[in-house]
C-alpha cells in the first residue's frame, strides 16, 4: 500500500510539472521567423550557380525592418557597360530604394552599347528589362519578399505621376559629410542614408513648393544619377543577404538555356583530352582586351602569361580550356600560346556551336554583350576559372563562384590573395582606389 502510494504521488508530481512546462511554453512569443525556411534547410544550397533558386528571407527580413513612404518611387535605369556593370546598378540602385522607403519601383530598363563603337555605352538607347534578365522571375522574387513595392511598367503608369513627367535625380553619396573621401569610394554613409534621404525630401518640398510627405495622390519619382554602381558596402545586412540579393536578376531563359548548352557541349570537347577521368573538368580564363579595355589594364601578353602559368601552378592538370573574349585576333593567339606552351586546347562558344546550326544562329541574334552572358554562365560552370581585376565582369564571376564555399554564409573575397581555389584574378593590388580595389567590397555576387 505504501508502494502504492507513492507511486500515485509521482504521477501526480509528474503530471503537474508537465502542466507547468505546457502553461510557461504557450506564455513563451512568437518567432517572428518561419523557421522551415531559413539556413538550416538551405545551407547546402550551391548558390554559385547561375539558375540557383533564389532564396527570400534575407530580402524580406531587411524590407519587414523598413519604414515605407507610400507615392515614394524609384527609377533604376541610368546605368551603362557590360553586364557586370549593369547588373551591380541595378541591385545597387534597388537597394538604395529599399532604404530610402520607396513603395514603387519603376520597371528597370537596359541602356544599350553602340553595335559600332564597343566604347560608347552612354547612347540613350534603352532596351526591356528582358534584354538581359527574367522578368517574371524578378518580379515574383521582389514582391513576395517586399509586398510593400509596386512595380510599374513605366514611368507613365505611376499613378498621378506629374506631367510634363520628370523624375528628381539624386546622388546618394552627397547626402553625407565624406570628408576627405575617395570620389570614388563607396558609401560611408548607408546607415544614415534612410534619416539623410527623408530630410532631403523635407528639404526639396519646401524648397521648390511641393506636397509633403509624398503620397498617392502626390508621389515624387527619384531617379539615381549616373555611376551609383559599386557602392553600397553588401556586406552591411549581414553575408546571407549579400548571398542572396543578386539572385534576383536571373538570366533570361533562352539566353541560360543556350549558356548550359555550351556548358555539356565543352565537358563533351574537354573527355576528348581527359582519358583517365572522363570528367570532362575544364579550366576558363576571361581576356579582357576588346576595344573598350581601359588603357592601364593588363595587355594580352600580361594576361595570357599570367593565366597559362597561373593554371599550372594552382595544380590543375586540365587539358581543355574555355576561353571567354570579344577579341577574335587575340583569341587565336591565345589558342597558340596554349598549345604550344602547355599541350592545351582552347576554344569558344562560337567554335563549340558549330556542329550546332540551330544553337550556332541563336547566338548569332544575340547582340554582344547578351552573347557575353553566354560565356557569363560558362565561367560560372567551369572546373577553375581566371580573370582580370578590375574587370566588373571577372569580378562578378569569381564572387558569385566564391559562393559554392560556404553558401549563404560565404565570407568576403581576399582581395588580391591566392584565390578560393576555385578561380584566381590577375592585376595590381598595391592602392586602394587608384586599383580600383573598392569595387570589391561593393559589387553584389
Amino acid at each position: 500500500m505504501v508502494l502504492s502510494m507513492a507511486r500515485s504521488r509521482g504521477v501526480l508530481a509528474l503530471m503537474a510539472i508537465t502542466s507547468l512546462v505546457t502553461v510557461w511554453l504557450c506564455r513563451l512569443p512568437q518567432l517572428n521567423i518561419n523557421i522551415t525556411r531559413g539556413p538550416v534547410l538551405q545551407r547546402h544550397l550551391d548558390l554559385s550557380l547561375p539558375d540557383a533558386p533564389f532564396v527570400d528571407w534575407p530580402l524580406e527580413r531587411v524590407c519587414s525592418e523598413t519604414s515605407w513612404t507610400p507615392g515614394l518611387v524609384f527609377v533604376c535605369d541610368n546605368n551603362s557597360g557590360g553586364i557586370g556593370n549593369i547588373r551591380n546598378y541595378m541591385l545597387t540602385c534597388l537597394r538604395y530604394a529599399i532604404d530610402a522607403g520607396a513603395t514603387g519601383l519603376v520597371m528597370p530598363r537596359i541602356r544599350v552599347r553602340s553595335e559600332k563603337d564597343l566604347s560608347d555605352t552612354t547612347s540613350e538607347n534603352y532596351q526591356p528589362f528582358t534584354y538581359f534578365f527574367d522578368e517574371p522571375h524578378f518580379r515574383q522574387s521582389l514582391q513576395a519578399s517586399c509586398p510593400q513595392i509596386t512595380i510599374y511598367d513605366t514611368a507613365s503608369d505611376v499613378p498621378n505621376a506629374p506631367a510634363p513627367f520628370k523624375t528628381e535625380e539624386t546622388t546618394p553619396k552627397n547626402l553625407g559629410r565624406r570628408g576627405g573621401c575617395d570620389r570614388r569610394d563607396h558609401n560611408k554613409h548607408t546607415g544614415l542614408f534612410a534619416s539623410a534621404f527623408a530630410n532631403h525630401l523635407r528639404s526639396t518640398a519646401a524648397e521648390f513648393n511641393l506636397a509633403h510627405p509624398p503620397s498617392p495622390e502626390h508621389p515624387r519619382i527619384f531617379r539615381l544619377t549616373w555611376g551609383v554602381q559599386f557602392e553600397w558596402p553588401v556586406f552591411r545586412d549581414g553575408p546571407e543577404f549579400a548571398s542572396t540579393f543578386g539572385g534576383l536578376l536571373r538570366f533570361r531563359p533562352d539566353i541560360l538555356a543556350l549558356g548550359n548548352k555550351v556548358v555539356a557541349h565543352m565537358r563533351q570537347h574537354a573527355r576528348q583530352f581527359d582519358a583517365d577521368s572522363h570528367s570532362g573538368r575544364f579550366v576558363a580564363y576571361h581576356l579582357r582586351t576588346e576595344n573598350d579595355a581601359l588603357d592601364f589594364w593588363p595587355d594580352y601578353a600580361n594576361q595570357s602569361k599570367a593565366y597559362l602559368a597561373r593554371s599550372q601552378q594552382m595544380g590543375y592538370d586540365m587539358k581543355a580550356g574555355y576561353l571567354a573574349t570579344g577579341n577574335e585576333t587575340e583569341a587565336h593567339k591565345f589558342f597558340r600560346d596554349a598549345t604550344v606552351l602547355h599541350g592545351m586546347r582552347v576554344t569558344t562558344k562560337d567554335l563549340l556551336l558549330g556542329d550546332y546550326k540551330e544553337d550556332l544562329a541563336a547566338l548569332e541574334k544575340l547582340t554582344w554583350d547578351q552573347q557575353a552572358v553566354v560565356d557569363f554562365i560558362v565561367l560560372l560552370r567551369s572546373d577553375l576559372f581566371l580573370g582580370v581585376s578590375p574587370s566588373s565582369f571577372s569580378m562578378n564571376v569569381a564572387l558569385k563562384r566564391h559562393l559554392q564555399a560556404e553558401g549563404l554564409y560565404t565570407r568576403p573575397w581576399r582581395i588580391g590573395g591566392e584565390g578560393d581555389g576555385r578561380s584566381w584574378l590577375m592585376g595590381k593590388y598595391e592602392q586602394f582606389w587608384e586599383d580600383w580595389m573598392f569595387m570589391y567590397e561593393a559589387m553584389w555576387p
